[in-house]
């Protein structure tokens, strides 16, 4: 078991312990009217963090199928090659026009991604960093344009869980089984903190870690329990004193059921934490299977589990996608569950003309995203909002909210609805 003694050295992580006697009389007055104003929002993935599947140009310009995430990407090419194609992607994925025309979709949040090594890169550890810039000028878009950030810590040391959107495709997270590992993210969290401690009307949210992987058992939940307390401390206790902050703390379900995390740092003896749960239906060979209606009845089935729960409730990830084809989706060189090409899977059908161009989409294919964005978008909000991912990628239409906006199935307003009762 992980010792935590060398992590609760400083008033910061300290104050963990001692704020619920106090906290009660002083409720967090945050910039976003959190849990009666909906969170309608949306992810910019693939930007300061690398997905193959979000960009597949920056991985198949390599010519090498070993580079399968950011820290390959780094360690397999020639640095110089590696840094000109990463500024060049910081510097076009992600631009202030995105954040205009974010604004002008009527959302009110980004969720931005940035990996542990934007702070600080260890020994041996071949990530190139440069992202931090991005995301300050980040905040200043979304400071023009009226949105909020919530700047989410999507990779930590050792990987959280082994995803390559952890920044290192590994088989097994090493990040909870080693405290060093746990004590930088402390670090760092305390950083980011402490970075924007003057943007609390704009970074009104920080997420201490994205999808720690839970489903790997009792040593990984205890460790991201300490990890929460922690971190509770870090964002809310940012001035090394028991003056508190008014930004939220967004805390991810570690993939447990809701039930497993009722009761955990709620008012009054907590004060600014809201729970992030992301909400997919393709990570298995049962959720591929399913018909277009039962897609959109199992996301309104979880109307009363979400709206029950006794944290603000984000659904920070969910997508109109109801397939894993689009290409690299499970991992580069991982093919797809729906069309079969997925190690042990059962073919279901083609994965031509659901996924890459909105082109090839039929408009029976369009009306179905529609359907199910609103079935999603209706359920989601009976909790305190959403952030779909993503907003937009090269070659998987049916996951950008941008392409989504261009092409019609999602609306120019959120709140607009073609079937109101598509949920009865």
């Amino acid at each position: 078991m992980v010792s935590f003694s060398a992590l609760l050295s400083s008033v910061s992580v300290l104050a963990a312990f001692f704020v619920p006697a106090v906290l009660g009389d002083n409720p967090i007055n945050s910039a976003f009217a959190y849990g009666s104003t909906k969170v309608r929002g949306v992810n910019l993935g693939g930007w300061l963090v690398l997905e193959p599947w979000i960009t597949p140009s920056l991985f198949d310009h390599t010519g090498n199928s070993a580079i399968v995430d950011e820290w390959t990407f780094g360690q397999l090419q020639n640095r110089n090659t590696a840094l000109a194609a990463l500024q060049s992607h910081w510097n076009t994925w992600i631009t202030e026009q995105d954040f205009i025309s974010i604004a002008n979709a009527g959302l009110n949040h980004v969720r931005i991604p940035i990996g542990y090594w934007a702070f600080e890169v260890g020994p041996g550890e071949p990530f190139i960093s440069g992202q931090l810039p991005y995301l300050q000028k980040a905040v200043g878009w979304a400071r023009t344009h009226g949105l909020k950030v919530i700047v989410d810590l999507h990779g930590a040391p050792g990987s959280q869980n082994g995803f390559d959107n952890s920044g290192h495709r590994i088989s097994f997270p090493q990040w909870h089984s080693n405290s060093t590992n746990v004590a930088r993210t402390d670090a760092i969290i305390k950083q980011i903190a402490s970075l924007f401690v003057n943007d609390q009307d704009v970074v009104t949210v920080i997420a201490p870690l994205n999808e720690p992987a839970g489903f790997d058992g009792s040593d990984v939940l205890s460790v991201v329990q300490q990890y929460w307390y922690d971190s509770y401390g870090n964002i809310r206790f940012p001035y090394g004193t028991s003056q508190q902050s008014n930004t939220v703390v967004l805390l991810h379900d570690a993939f447990q059921p809701l039930s497993y995390w009722q009761g955990f740092q709620t008012p009054p003896g907590w004060q600014g934490v809201a729970m992030d749960t992301h909400i997919y239906q393709m990570f298995s060979q049962d959720e591929v299977s399913r018909s277009n209606q039962q897609h959109i009845q199992a996301a309104c089935n979880m109307a009363s589990t979400l709206s029950s729960f006794d944290l603000w409730l984000i659904v920070g990830e969910w997508t109109p996608a109801a397939t894993d084809c689009a290409t690299y989706l499970n991992g580069l060189g991982v093919g797809a569950r729906f069309d079969g090409s997925y190690p042990g899977s059962t073919r279901v059908g083609s994965c031509s003309g659901i996924t890459g161009s909105s082109s090839t989409f039929s408009s029976s294919y369009k009306t179905f995203l529609r359907q199910y964005w609103e079935a999603q978008t209706i359920t989601y909000e009976k909790a305190a909002g959403w952030i779909q991912w993503t907003w937009k990628a090269e070659n998987a239409d049916d996951w950008s909210y941008q392409a989504g906006l261009e092409a019609g199935w999602i609306p120019q307003n959120p709140t607009q609805r073609q079937f109101p009762n598509i949920c009865g």
